[in-house]
C-alpha cells in the first residue's frame, strides 16, 4: 500500500487519511449483475435501457457495482444492492451545454441504487453496437489516500507550501477511477448537497477521463459518484475539467 514518505508528514496527515480501492479489470461484462465499468446493464425483465432525460437517447452504462464483490466499507455503503451509473455521451448542444451535464441532477446521468432483493428478477441487456466495452472488475487494490489541501484546510489543517507540493507530487488525491477515499477536485471542492435532508453527499466512487471507459469529460476532466450519508439512495454525480 503506498503512503506519504515523509515522516513527519505521514503522521500530521495521519487523522485525515482514507483507504481507497482501484478496479483492476479484465475485457468482457462477465455476470449480468456484477461489478464492471461499460457493457450491458443489469436490468429488470422487461425494464428499457435508461434514456437521457435531455435527449432521449439510451445511455452508457458507466459504473455498475456489487455490494457482493466490493471491500466491506463500500458493501455496507450499498446495502447489499447494486449501484448503477449512466450518462449521455451524446453531443447535442441540449446535453452538452442546456443540461449542464457537469452538475449534480443533471438529466444527462442517472443513477440508481436496486436492492438486493430486487436482483433476482433481471438480466443483461442486449448491447447496441455503439455500447461501451465492458471492463469486468476483478479485484480491488487497497491504497491510502489523502485530501488536497484546499479540503484539509476546510477540516482545519493547514500545510505549508513545500508539504502541499508533497502532497501533490506523492500523488494524492488519488486519481483514475477508485472506490471511496478522497475526491480529486479539478476545479475547487465541490461536493453536493442531499435534495432530501441537505447533508452534504460523500464520494463513492471517482471516475476519471479515458481510463476505463473510452470517454473524456470536457478537457480531461474529473468525475464523482457522490452518496447521502444518510439517504443511501440518494445519489449524485457531477464533473470537472481543466
Amino acid at each position: 500500500m503506498s503512503d506519504i514518505k515523509n515522516p513527519a508528514l505521514r503522521e500530521k496527515l495521519a487523522p485525515h487519511r482514507r483507504s481507497a480501492w482501484t478496479p483492476e479489470v479484465v475485457d468482457g461484462d462477465g455476470a449480468p449483475d456484477g461489478s464492471r465499468l461499460g457493457g450491458a446493464p443489469w436490468l429488470r425483465t422487461g425494464e428499457a435501457w435508461p434514456a437521457c432525460g435531455s435527449c432521449g437517447r439510451p445511455m452508457q452504462l458507466f459504473v455498475q457495482l456489487n455490494a457482493r464483490d466490493l471491500p466491506p466499507p463500500a458493501a455496507a455503503r450499498l446495502e447489499g444492492g447494486l449501484l448503477q451509473f449512466f450518462y449521455c455521451t451524446s453531443d447535442d448542444d441540449a446535453c452538452t451545454v442546456d443540461a449542464e451535464p457537469w452538475a449534480p441532477f443533471s438529466p444527462t446521468a442517472f443513477l440508481r441504487l436496486v436492492a438486493r432483493d430486487d436482483l433476482g428478477g433481471g438480466t443483461a441487456a442486449v448491447a447496441a453496437p455503439d455500447t461501451f466495452p465492458g471492463k469486468r472488475i476483478v479485484n480491488w487494490a487497497e491504497s491510502a489516500d489523502y485530501p488536497n489541501w484546499e479540503e484539509l484546510g476546510d477540516r482545519g489543517l493547514t500545510l505549508s507550501d513545500e508539504e502541499s507540493d508533497t502532497l501533490s507530487e506523492a500523488g494524492f488525491p488519488l486519481g483514475g477511477e477508485k472506490l471511496l477515499g478522497w475526491p480529486l477536485w479539478v476545479q475547487g471542492v465541490e461536493y453536493p448537497s442531499c435534495p432530501d435532508c441537505g447533508e452534504r453527499m460523500e464520494l463513492l466512487f471517482q471516475v476519471d477521463s479515458e481510463q476505463n471507459l473510452p470517454y473524456m469529460f470536457g478537457d480531461a476532466g474529473v468525475g464523482h459518484v457522490t452518496q447521502c450519508p444518510r439517504h443511501r439512495g440518494r445519489l449524485a454525480f457531477g464533473w470537472a475539467c481543466y
